[in-house]
């Protein structure tokens, strides 16, 4: 495999080697010296035509950390902001010879289109593209979510493990959410039971067929005991000018909160070994409360480690000599 595109590109075991590969790259960085010399030599580049803190470190920390050079592209200030097009940035790219190109693009399709169209002949990772992928970001949680609930007392990191068996709840704004395309694909493929949870304002359309259960009343799946809940970001800037209530998708914040947002009572009708996740960045006192972001039993902060690990894995897979294993 040259590209990581969509969450749909790996089958079970692609996706349990990378989960595997990354435990053992977080492993390394529990050392006190964490660089490894792995990509000596490689150079990678970060193309983000979107805002983003937590994708883009994380992304230029793996890098570094395997020893590659790194660059980093940002459209604002750049050629882009004049109009120039994707196709010259990535000749432009190319002639300075990347290895790995890593791309955000508020684009549906955009990095299908940079790594297909001839343009380079590097690897392309999609780090997120419009509403419709970001395969990274699943692959962390469910990174986090074996951590956390497949491994044993012998084997903490439940090397060589699906997620068959577990029950995950997707909450939130699935309309506008790459993020929940991506998971339901991956945990899918995983074995892993997913109930999406959200008004029927943002359901896309089409959601019924993916591979997922559909909720609107959010105590109503919480009563199903899920083993993690994953609660999503309104995202009010995809909803048009004049914030989220203004737009028609719900009444009004306050009413989204008491619907569907994740506070103290809905924290305890989880069972005990339930966590709780969240892409970030949040909106607290929104679709989560402080006591559930804050609570032990949340793992956000831990799935931003994570996320290191599991870049690291992809760009090792990827651009060092064993990427053939899971082609």
């Amino acid at each position: 495999m040259k590209h990581l595109l969509s969450a749909a590109d790996l089958d079970r075991d692609a996706a349990v080697h990378v989960l595997d590969t990354a435990a053992q790259m977080a492993a390394t960085q529990a050392r006190e010296i964490k660089k490894l010399p792995t990509l000596r030599g490689k150079t990678v580049v970060n193309l983000f035509f979107e805002d983003s803190t937590r994708t883009r470190i994380s992304f230029e920390t793996a890098a570094k950390r395997l020893s590659a050079d790194v660059i980093n592209f940002s459209a604002k200030g750049s050629s882009v902001s004049k109009g120039e097009s994707l196709k010259d940035t990535a000749l432009t790219l190319q002639a300075m010879g990347a290895d790995a190109v890593v791309v955000r693009h508020h684009a549906s399709g955009a990095p299908h289109r940079l790594a297909h169209a001839g343009w380079v002949g590097s690897s392309v990772i999609n780090a997120g593209d419009g509403t419709h992928q970001h395969p990274t970001q699943a692959l962390l949680d469910a990174f986090t979510i074996r951590r956390h609930l497949a491994g044993t007392d012998a084997d903490r990191e439940g090397i060589g493990r699906d997620l068959a068996g577990l029950h995950v709840a997707i909450v939130g704004d699935v309309l506008h959410s790459r993020v929940a395309r991506s998971n339901v694909q991956l945990l899918h493929t995983l074995g892993a039971r997913v109930t999406l949870v959200a008004p029927p304002t943002l359901v896309p359309v089409g959601a019924h067929a993916w591979p997922c259960a559909i909720g609107y009343h959010l105590d109503e799946v919480l009563d199903q005991q899920p083993d993690a809940v994953m609660m999503l970001r309104v995202q009010r800037e995809r909803m048009g000018s004049g914030g989220a209530g203004a737009t028609g998708f719900f009444p009004s914040p306050l009413e989204y909160t008491r619907a569907y947002g994740l506070d103290a009572r809905r924290l305890a009708m989880l069972p005990e070994h339930a966590i709780v996740m969240h892409p970030g960045p949040m909106n607290r006192g929104l679709e989560i409360s402080a006591d559930a972001a804050d609570s032990p039993r949340a793992v956000i902060v831990e799935q931003v480690s994570n996320g290191v690990a599991v870049r690291m894995a992809v760009l090792y897979l990827l651009l060092a000599k064993e990427k053939e294993t899971w082609a």
